[in-house]
């Protein structure tokens, strides 16, 4: 959502305002106060709903709504559970509600106010209004005015970021809590479909209600059973931010203070290893996974389907030159398919082409999206800068045109463009009428790439002016995931490399929207009760699903992020990347097909995307965190990569040594201090915790193990068996590892 300027009247108002209005007019019965801070919280009773008003004295404040009821009730205080401020039982014809409050303050004030009802018979909840109301002088609603940045997006995470300008209360983050609502979706049929937002100044959650054709004994709640009906975390900042950057940087550091009240769900292990050495395997063996043109070999983007292109052949060789490096072992699969490569080269515009030169007549050989033009470039650096010189020649060849096409749409990239005469085939989304938004990071990162094989200032200069060019889209700037990822890393790169703090402080705008767009809950929601959907990220601004590719080059894009950022970076940037990662590495298993139960998956993909085949250790593209069936769009053969990735950051060969090191934190740094003895650096921040796991190597035997931290406390495990010991231990700081 494009900040918007707010006008201190709005019209038309509801008589929810209104009845708001009145009653903090007129005064209201007062149920409770305590302290947050420099934060005044009051819960008071009207005449159909129980508010918690937070006031800063002198700068306004906001009313949340805690209980909207139907008819008349009684409130009492009841004793507070551990950690509690308040806790309020009300009673009405409804049921029974039990409102929550917590509070906390170390760096920022929080508030958490969780709603459990009780119904007193089944019921369908009928409308309720939204439950946030800025306050302006007098306690007004309607003397408030300020700026509303980010919103819910479709079914990501339940947020509504916003600052109150008059009076000067300051920047505000709301987070509904979705997962504890799971109860409620799937008793009334219902889903967080852009559920948290609305228009200034009714803000915040409006609970969904059953469609009007539903049978209202599918979708009631069940008498005498409590259900989660609101689970909402403020956080509040005094000072509103001066510019896009602080404002991106404010939002990540608030975010993750509502993180840190989570109740975070379990991450599972994962046998990446196995699933690489069955990725390969299936990717060299499987007919539906290659074919072959002009004498070479080639990768289906799909199973058995669509015709071969860049962007897929290049993810794959370069996942798969890890894979080979890590094992020690390059595989003859990655040599066979860089034989092809020169193929898509085009001489005469010397660019690499999305297609081959045969492509079929049902393709537009000339059209190419804007960022399908630099990812393969992207890669192809990778390859270059560890060392081939083949990919060397061929990155190098193709700059030019790169720049060329940057320079010509001003660093601000249509959605597709003729790649002869750079004619706009697409310029905007329809879902947001913009273009590719984030095309510049990536480029920003292929130019960075160029300049470390150089040193040719030109390419730094284009960097930077890709970066530059993006300044001022605010939250707007994702349009693709992984290509946000990247931006954000650039950025990070560019201020290692030039010291000029803006670029660092750019880097949040890119991290801010990217979270914007992360599904940060676990819906237990239809399908989606099979698989894992928490710290996903939906692959497109307007998407509905998750995709494999988008989650896996996200993944490699912050390894680099936080290996740029180091301790400068804001502490909970760094929490909330490495809590990225972490997931990603639990929850990605479930994108391949035998991972799921088959009534999950769709049994028709999209027209021309082929099948799935569960035998095939291929991921689907897409699953959905409103349940819906997943691999709707196709078994992504382009996205065997993802196994490679995890298996080589997450698993460490440790020689001479009968395990592996598996971390679901990334590590910094390993060294050998002894014949039995080594010292491992993880990458997190307090109070993060890492799961280390020693996986026992085929055919050895685990020994005897220690592991302590750097202060010489030992841990204990929580887990061993015949195949692994696991750990639970501190995200940041040295760990010693010593074996008998």
């Amino acid at each position: 959502m494009m900040a918007t300027k707010v006008k201190t009247l709005p019209p038309p108002v509801s008589p929810y305002l209104l009845a708001l209005r009145e009653t903090l007019h007129s005064g209201g019965k007062e149920l409770t106060k305590f302290d947050i801070g420099e934060l005044a919280v009051e819960v008071r009773a009207a005449h159909d709903s129980v508010f918690a008003i937070v006031r800063r004295p002198g700068q306004g404040g906001l009313a949340v709504r805690a209980a909207f009821l139907a008819g008349p009730f009684t409130c009492k205080s009841l004793r507070c559970a551990p950690g509690e401020a308040a806790r309020i039982e009300i009673t009405s014809a409804t049921g029974t509600h039990i409102i929550a409050l917590q509070r906390s303050k170390d760096a920022l004030e929080r508030l958490r106010i969780t709603v459990e009802l009780t119904p007193a018979s089944d019921m369908t909840l009928p409308f309720a209004p939204r439950d946030l109301y800025p306050l302006g002088e007098g306690d007004d609603p309607l003397a408030a005015s300020g700026n509303v940045e980010a919103a819910q997006r479709g079914h990501n995470g339940g947020l509504i970021y916003f600052r109150i300008d008059e009076p000067g209360f300051g920047n505000v983050l709301y987070f509904q809590n979705l997962t504890a609502l799971n109860d409620y979706y799937c008793a009334t049929g219902t889903t967080p479909d852009g559920v948290v937002g609305g228009e200034w100044p009714e803000l915040g959650y409006l609970m969904p209600c059953p469609s009007r054709d539903t049978e209202p004994a599918k979708a009631a709640l069940p008498a005498g059973k409590p259900v989660i009906i609101s689970d909402a975390i403020l956080v509040f900042r005094h000072q509103a931010p001066p510019h896009e950057r602080e404002s991106a940087r404010q939002f990540v550091q608030m975010l993750g203070a509502a993180y840190r009240m989570l109740e975070l769900p379990a991450v599972q292990y994962r046998d990446w290893i196995d699933r690489a050495e069955r990725a390969a395997r299936d990717l060299a063996e499987a007919p539906e996974a290659t074919i072959r043109h002009y004498g070479h070999l080639y990768v289906h983007p799909y199973t058995g389907a669509e015709y071969p292109d860049i962007m897929v052949q290049m993810s794959v060789i370069a996942a798969l030159h890890g894979w080979g490096k890590w094992r020690g072992d390059p595989l003859p699969l990655e040599t066979e398919l860089k034989k092809g490569l020169t193929k898509f080269y085009d001489p005469k515009l010397k660019t690499l082409r999305r297609y081959l030169p045969n492509v079929g007549k049902d393709k537009d050989a000339d059209a190419v999206d804007s960022w399908y033009l630099y990812h393969p470039l992207l890669n192809l650096g990778i390859l270059a800068l560890d060392g081939d010189d083949d990919a060397r020649a061929l990155f190098l060849q193709s700059l030019d045109y790169a720049v060329k096409a940057a320079r010509h749409f001003d660093y601000r990239w249509p959605i597709q463009y003729n790649v002869t005469d750079f004619a706009v085939i697409t310029q905007s989304a329809p879902a947001d009428g913009r273009g590719q938004t984030d095309v510049g990071g990536i480029y920003a990162w292929v130019m960075l790439q160029a300049f470390e094989l150089t040193d040719d200032k030109l390419y730094l200069d284009e960097a930077r002016s890709a970066i530059d060019a993006a300044i001022g889209l605010r939250f707007n700037v994702n349009y693709q995931a992984n290509l946000t990822a990247w931006g954000a890393a650039a950025c990070m790169r560019l201020w290692r490399i030039t010291n000029n703090d803006l670029y660092l402080e750019q880097s949040y705008v890119y991290l801010a929207s990217f979270l914007h767009n992360s599904v940060i809950w676990d819906s237990q929601v239809g399908h989606a009760a099979a698989y894992e959907t928490f710290l996903a990220v939906t692959c497109l601004q307007d998407a509905p699903y998750m995709a494999m590719y988008e989650c896996f080059d996200s993944f490699v894009a912050f390894d680099r992020y936080l290996r740029d950022g180091g301790p400068d970076l804001e502490p909970e940037a760094r929490m909330l990347v490495n809590e990225y990662c972490k997931y990603v590495l639990s929850r990605a298993w479930y994108y391949y097909p035998d991972a799921l139960p088959p009534e999950a998956i769709a049994d028709k993909q999209r027209e021309p995307n082929g099948h799935v085949d569960p035998k095939l250790s291929f991921p689907l593209e897409d699953l959905y965190p409103d349940g819906q069936q997943a691999g709707q769009v196709g078994q992504e053969v382009y996205g065997a990569g993802a196994a490679f990735i995890f298996a080589t950051r997450a698993f460490h060969n440790v020689e001479g040594a009968p395990f592996r090191l598996y971390s679901d934190y990334l590590v910094r740094g390993i060294e050998r201090t002894g014949d039995r003895a080594l010292t491992l650096t993880l990458d997190g921040s307090e109070p993060c915790t890492a799961n280390l796991r020693l996986v026992r190597v085929k055919r050895h035997k685990l020994p005897k193990a220690v592991v302590t931290t750097s202060d010489g406390d030992a841990l204990r495990p929580y887990a061993s068996s015949d195949g692994r010991i696991d750990y639970n231990v501190p995200a940041n700081g040295r760990l010693v590892i010593t074996w008998e």
